[in-house]
């Protein structure tokens, strides 16, 4: 592979895992769910509405 296919491969994965994530939220929002995230490197439990 050549370094701009890697580039576009990785900027693939990028979207994917940000759409993804994208996707959790909102799953969990309509839910009325709380997710688990690291906030200053701790472990927390945050309501999804509070999520952009």
């Amino acid at each position: 592979m050549s370094e701009i296919e890697i580039k576009q491969l990785q900027e693939k994965i990028n979207a994917g895992i940000l759409l993804a994530r994208k996707r959790r939220i909102v799953k969990t929002q309509k839910e009325n769910g709380e997710l688990v995230v690291v906030r200053d490197g701790k472990v927390v439990c945050i309501k999804a509405q509070e999520l952009e």
